[in-house]
């Protein structure tokens, strides 16, 4: 099977500092299931074109393995299209070759890795059940013309009819790492016949490589169906996870998610709520705030081992990462980007074996069962109950106080009645555009208490932020101690 990119930005041959492959030799790869292979048939200022050939060998897939039942079907085995097809071999050499502008790094070119340039890419053998339409509906929303050609059963007998196979160019001004992510999710999908087995971490490919794209894609359920191989609870898995996130978030609003929020926590000076406080001091925002309150409190339970649900960007696990008293933390959002964001906020890549050991990031969604988070002392949940549907809460409380069952729970939601002590904040509206709900006080108490019971925990309940006589803080807080 033969893939071609080509580009003709200029210096072309750029491409070869994107792909991390020499242009000027070939190169081989030993893989699992064969070999790839790399080169360049065209190399020059104006025009460079790199060239992925996979050499399946399908006796080795297969030989030692049990084969399909019955003996009529025993040369299924040995008589096949992999060798020839682009299929999820193909996704595999994608990420074990190309694995570097996979990420969207260049040590050399980092600004062009960046950059959208023209680029074209051309499989010689791609089969589609689901016809040219289908074809067209993968591609054409992610920006992409297509230059289709369907090619005969047998070019001998064309009274055979067409084959279910494609020769396919794509052709857009994009990101290489975007076209080669595309590649790696929707070559298995048009394939539907993936040679290994898919399990959950398949449901994490899917979500990490269909990060910024795949949710806003309209065939995302049958790209979510076909990718999964019709699966479905991870069918079901999956789409619940996509849905947890913030889609129409851009890439400014993913470090700031609501700007009349910001601007809201700025207006809170710290004067109001602490003690002793001076006009010389320097105000510190509702954020700042509410992540000292939950500090203290982690700090107070006696915790050594400390989840961040829902981390985001990471605020809370850096000041985490300051106190020695924390012997293990954990951070868990269902957004790959914020969790990219937090990894450079908290310079793991830099950081000690020790360190790294300490601090860890999971991808993850709050309303199925994660056995990653058992067996811990305490876990911050910090503004997200907010972010959920209703109707979905009952199974974050599963998740979070029956099956996780930390011993301490401090957990974070804004006061409904203070908002309207924000006259930028118009009646009726939300402070974040994807809360789905905001309680009064009552409401939180009323839910906290009816959770701590149901679940074998005590509460109490704590303000955050300057406390208003009629309409109390702006956040409030409840820190759940399991009793039994």
């Amino acid at each position: 099977m033969l893939l071609t990119i080509t580009t003709t930005h200029q210096p072309a041959t750029d491409l070869g500092y994107l792909l991390v492959k020499n242009p000027a030799r070939v190169q081989e790869f030993e893989l699992s299931f064969g070999k790839a292979v790399v080169f360049y048939p065209e190399a020059s200022e104006e025009c460079c074109t790199a060239a992925l050939l996979l050499e399946v060998d399908p006796v080795g897939l297969v030989r030692g393995r049990q084969g399909p039942a019955g003996e009529g079907r025993q040369l299924e085995q040995y008589v096949n299209d992999r060798p020839y097809v682009a299929s999820s071999f193909m996704s595999v050499a994608l990420a074990a070759v190309f694995r570097t502008a996979l990420s969207g790094k260049s040590k050399e070119r980092p600004e062009l890795a960046e950059a959208a340039i023209p680029l074209e890419a051309t499989l010689t053998a791609l089969p589609c059940r689901g016809g040219e339409g289908f074809l067209r509906r993968l591609f054409e929303p992610l920006g992409y013309r297509l230059d289709l050609q369907r090619l005969p059963l047998d070019s001998q007998h064309p009274e055979w009819g067409s084959s279910p196979y494609f020769t396919v160019t794509l052709a857009a001004e994009c990101r290489l790492c975007d076209l080669l992510t595309h590649l790696y999710v929707l070559v298995p999908v048009l394939d539907q016949d993936k040679h290994y087995w898919v399990g959950e971490d398949e449901v994490e490919k899917l979500l990490r490589f269909g990060e910024g794209w795949l949710n806003a894609h309209p065939e995302k359920k049958e790209i979510t169906r076909r990718y999964l191989q019709r699966r479905p609870s991870l069918i079901r898995q999956a789409l619940a996870r996509l849905a947890a996130e913030d889609t129409g978030a851009d890439e400014e609003e993913t470090s700031n998610p609501d700007r009349l929020e910001a601007q809201m926590e700025t207006q809170i000076d710290a004067s109001a709520s602490a003690p002793g406080a001076t006009g010389e001091d320097k105000p510190r925002s509702l954020n700042d705030q509410r992540l000292e309150a939950v500090l203290a409190a982690l700090r107070e339970s006696g915790a050594r081992r400390v989840l961040d649900l829902g981390c985001g960007e990471g605020r809370l696990l850096e000041r985490l990462m300051r106190q020695n008293c924390f012997q293990e933390i954990v951070g868990l959002d269902v957004s790959y980007r914020a969790m990219e964001i937090a990894q450079r906020r908290l310079h793991l890549d830099r950081a000690s074996d020790r360190q790294r050991e300490r601090v860890r990031l999971l991808h993850g969604a709050l309303t199925y069962r994660d056995r990653r988070l058992e067996g811990f002392d305490a876990a911050a949940v910090v503004e997200v109950i907010e972010h959920l549907d209703l109707p979905r809460l009952a199974a974050f409380e599963r998740v979070l106080f029956e099956c996780a069952r930390p011993g301490v729970v401090v957990l974070s939601t804004p006061n409904a009645e203070y908002n309207v002590r924000w006259p930028s904040l118009p009646a009726g509206r939300f402070r974040h555009r994807d809360h789905r709900f905001e309680w009064s006080r009552s409401e939180f108490q009323t839910w906290a208490e009816a959770v701590a019971g149901r679940f074998g925990y005590t509460v109490q309940f704590s303000p955050i932020g300057p406390i208003d006589p009629e309409v109390g803080s702006p956040t409030q807080m409840a820190v759940f101690t399991r009793s039994t």
